[in-house]
């Protein structure tokens, strides 16, 4: 006779997650603070070759942060708040009269939530 092999039991486990994930870096807000002393054309010259707004959005943040005394302008990671806050400060406003103003008050912080 014969003899009829035998295989042995197998389980099938279904694969257990990786303990690790991936963390989500939170994100940083750029706020544009009011100034008395740039001109709103100025600001709103900034906000759109620095940020790339189109003009219509850079006026909304502009007044925004003159009535409530700041504005949220850019919201991502840190490097890049880091990144657009010098890119918006390497401006300054020279006036016609010779009168030089310093950067635009702009300062990153991380974003609630």
């Amino acid at each position: 006779m014969a003899e009829t092999a035998t295989l042995p039991d197998v389980v099938v486990r279904p694969r257990e997650k990786d303990a690790t994930r991936t963390r989500r870096l939170p994100p940083f807000n750029v706020i544009l603070e009011n100034d008395e002393y740039h001109s709103f054309q100025f600001v709103i010259e900034v906000l759109c070759k620095a940020l790339g707004y189109k003009e219509q959005r850079a006026i909304q943040l502009t007044d925004e942060a003159h009535r409530k005394g700041r504005a949220i302008v850019w919201t991502g990671s840190k490097e890049l708040a880091e990144l657009k806050v010098e890119q918006m400060q390497s401006f300054h406003e020279i006036r016609d009269n010779g009168e030089k103003f310093g950067p635009l008050g702009v300062i990153i912080e991380p974003a609630p939530g």
